[in-house]
């Protein structure tokens, strides 16, 4: 797909309708890396078709892992290499797919191999050293040919044969998720725990990571969120056919337009019972004043009047606590969004980012480690927003240009709106399908 330079968003007096949520990113490439490890032929259906998941793919086909797609549909076929992938060499570009590069330096570390590992610049910059740590701790070789503490790697030829592994859980949970999927490979013949030190971040994710895991034949054993053991000979076998859930993440930005513009507007693809953390926002929406329902595959939202200011801890869900910035720009009162540190090591440094772009539209913003307070403008102001190459940056800013209960929406343009091939290639398509422009 081809994408221009900058997108114009005339202002919106109403956002309403229905939208098909594309696949999740989270459980889509986890879902590839497991269909790639188990044993017998996985198919995928509603696989995400990105940037993110175009790399796995590739990534494992390098490996030697064959799979094939029906068609132009997002329907997949796996076949599993029976934990014992066919290429033990390999030179893999990783794209900025934390996704990706995470899990699959666990599970190239704990095979054995000669692999180098590396991404765009900024995935040069996203950390790695406390993965690389505890796998080099339990009897990995991996060297940083860069930075130390980041991509790119080289993970060389080792046996990992401890019993337990110890991983920080307080940058980023992808490295915990990457251990626990790794794991049945490194306990073929004795139990395996993982040990987390310092308080774990993001938790939903690992619950999606546990409930993938146990889809494939694989269960572990929690104490808490303190440690994780799976008992020996344990291997992944395929479920037969894996439905992935719509993406919960990207659900928020138009559940997000409903609740500022209107309404409703539904997604269909989640609903009550999804695995993903982020269906967690639609009870923000509630909490800041905006009418939520639910549905077995649904959720829809809708204005009740002027949002309410919001001052709250967000590490649960720190994607969808973007959206809750855009919210803030549009409710009454000052909005504290508390627990955002991870915020600083993803595609962009997002806190910065967030804050930067805010003031263009008018608030005041102050910013600190791990937290952002956001005060309203009276009006929005017309602005060109940069995107960092973040995808959810260029989704999360269309929001600026919906008329609230409060105030007005601005003429708002976009620049690198591309960046949504990330996860979300035809964001802005679905955006305009909900949105009524006023008239010129």
């Amino acid at each position: 797909m081809k994408y221009p330079r900058y997108i114009d968003l005339p202002p919106a007096f109403m956002a309403q309708g229905t939208i098909r949520l594309p696949g999740s990113k989270s459980i889509s490439n986890r879902t590839l890396l497991l269909a790639a490890l188990a044993e017998g032929k996985t198919e995928i259906r509603d696989l995400l078709s990105s940037d993110d998941t175009l790399v796995m793919l590739e990534a494992l086909r390098q490996l030697g892992v064959q799979w094939k797609q029906h068609g132009v549909s997002r329907e997949y076929e796996v076949e599993g290499a029976r934990g014992v992938l066919p290429n033990n060499r390999a030179e893999l570009f990783m794209g900025n797919a934390g996704t990706a590069i995470r899990p699959l330096t666990a599970a190239l570390a704990a095979l054995g191999g000669d692999f180098t590992l590396r991404g765009v610049p900024r995935m040069h910059e996203r950390p790695i050293g406390d993965l690389v740590d505890a796998l080099n701790a339990a009897g990995a070789r991996i060297e940083y040919t860069g930075e130390p503490g980041y991509p790119p790697l080289h993970i060389r030829q080792s046996h990992m044969h401890a019993h337990e592994l110890r991983v920080k859980g307080n940058v980023s949970s992808q490295f915990l998720t990457a251990l626990l999927m790794a794991a049945p490979l490194m306990a073929r013949k004795h139990d395996v725990t993982i040990h987390v030190i310092d308080e774990l971040i993001s938790k939903p994710y690992i619950e999606i990571t546990l409930n993938m895991m146990r889809l494939f034949g694989v269960e572990i054993e929690q104490d808490g969120w303190r440690s994780f053991t799976l008992r020996k000979g344990q291997v992944y076998r395929s479920p037969g056919v894996v439905h992935v859930e719509g993406d919960a993440s990207s659900a928020s930005y138009f559940l997000a337009a409903g609740a500022i513009a209107q309404g409703p507007v539904r997604v269909e693809g989640i609903g009550r019972a999804s695995i993903q953390g982020d269906v967690r926002f639609a009870e923000t929406l509630r909490q800041m004043g905006a009418d939520v329902a639910y549905g077995d595959n649904w959720i829809e939202a809708r204005s009740n009047g002027v949002l309410r200011a919001i001052d709250d801890d967000f590490n649960l869900i720190p994607d969808a606590a973007m959206t809750v910035a855009m919210l803030a720009l549009h409710a009454e009162g000052i909005s504290t969004l508390r627990n955002i540190g991870s915020w600083r090591v993803k595609e962009t440094d997002r806190i910065a980012a967030m804050a930067t772009e805010l003031r263009k539209l008018g608030a005041t913003v102050e910013e600190g480690a791990d937290w952002l307070r956001i005060t309203p403008p009276d009006a929005i102001q017309p602005a060109v927003i940069d995107t960092y190459d973040d995808h959810r940056m260029a989704m999360c800013f269309s929001l600026a240009s919906l008329d609230g209960a409060r105030r007005k929406g601005a003429q708002i343009c976009i620049n690198d709106p591309g960046a949504v091939a990330k996860t979300f290639p035809e964001y802005f398509q679905a955006f305009a399908q909900i949105t009524h422009r006023q008239p010129s």
